[in-house]
């Protein structure tokens, strides 16, 4: 059975995603065949560039397309929970960026309305399908590391004057764009939810946060420290450490190509190449996602084990808690969800 991809939206995360999945050497029966945006003009151009044959007139007329059966959303953070509705209303499974949503309340409408419409969905945090992230899953659980106890994680890149970070009406906040990075890899080495969560930020002058410090503390002592900064550019690592040792994921560590094993050993991991410029670092990695939502979708599942829905209700819970100690305020947070 060919999965067919709808994109939804031209815009640079769209980009980076078709780049990836039309130039990996084994993509699968799987394939892209058609794309909307809001400007069709820029969808046609989309469509040209990475050669998908069909462009739509509308995200409605694509949902209703009897020609695909999945949809990747590229949008907007406070259009992703309108338009995944939406999809899944027309019977297609959904991978949309993270965020998932703009709050809890949205997630855990929309993915209880996923889970009825019984389509499979799953927020696209690409970071936990990456070689890197399995090897040192794998670091972790063979005992190395010993007992893990401390995460260290820092992502800071220069982006506050960017238009869907600095201002509230695109659903701005560092801690919903690059924070989301740093609380995945706490919860993906801890796996439990926090007990306590301590955050210190700065708002610009739209009230978005453009720095984060989030000490999330765990059970029997465990911690993780995190710092988004959308400022400054920060040596972008993540390290686990244990009572026997320690592993790092080098920068860029929210889809790296290095790990620094307990031994000191550094294992590389290459990525495929591309005849087309990405617009984000290490986005070829994005192509394990598609490739994990097809094998899921092929299965019957409805989520998928590494990225399943509750945890991305662990993370839209985090995400609230930390926006509203540090004074970050949605319209979506006023809001009720059915």
């Amino acid at each position: 059975m060919t999965i067919r991809w709808g994109i939804v939206t031209a815009g640079k995360i769209s980009n980076d995603f078709v780049n990836a999945f039309k130039t990996y050497p084994d993509i699968g029966d799987q394939t892209i065949v058609g794309i909307a945006a809001r400007d069709k003009k820029k969808a046609a151009d989309f469509a040209k560039t990475h050669g998908i044959p069909k462009v739509f007139d509308s995200y409605e007329a694509l949902a209703k397309s009897k020609d695909i059966d999945v949809a990747y959303i590229g949008a907007l953070n406070p259009d992703h929970y309108q338009l995944s509705i939406m999809f899944l209303e027309n019977g297609k499974h959904v991978l949309c960026e993270k965020p998932l949503c703009m709050n809890y309340k949205q997630a855990k409408s929309l993915l209880g309305f996923a889970e009825k419409k019984k389509l499979f969905f799953m927020e696209a945090v690409w970071s936990r399908f990456a070689p890197a992230y399995i090897a040192l899953e794998e670091e972790i659980k063979s005992g190395k590391l010993g007992d893990v106890q401390f995460v260290d994680a820092n992502f800071g890149v220069p982006i506050a004057g960017v238009d869907r970070l600095k201002m509230k009406s695109m659903g701005g906040s560092a801690i919903l764009d690059i924070g989301i990075y740093l609380l995945q890899f706490a919860q993906y080495v801890f796996k439990d939810e926090p007990i306590k969560v301590s955050a210190h930020g700065e708002l610009n002058e739209d009230g978005v946060d453009v720095v984060d410090t989030v000490i999330l503390e765990y059970s029997n002592g465990r911690r993780a420290v995190l710092n988004a900064h959308a400022k400054l550019r920060l040596l972008n690592n993540a390290t686990v450490v244990g009572d026997k040792g320690r592993a790092t994921l080098l920068d860029p560590f929210h889809f790296p190509h290095k790990l620094v094993h307990a031994d000191g050993k550094v294992e590389e991991f290459k990525l495929h190449t591309s005849k087309l410029p990405y617009v984000f670092e290490n986005s070829a990695g994005l192509v394990y996602q598609a490739i994990e939502t097809a094998r899921c979708i092929r299965e019957g599942l409805l989520e998928s084990p590494r990225m399943s829905h509750r945890e991305s209700l662990v993370l839209a819970k985090l995400e609230d808690e930390v926006r509203r100690q540090v004074g970050c305020h949605h319209a979506a947070d006023d809001q009720e969800f059915p």
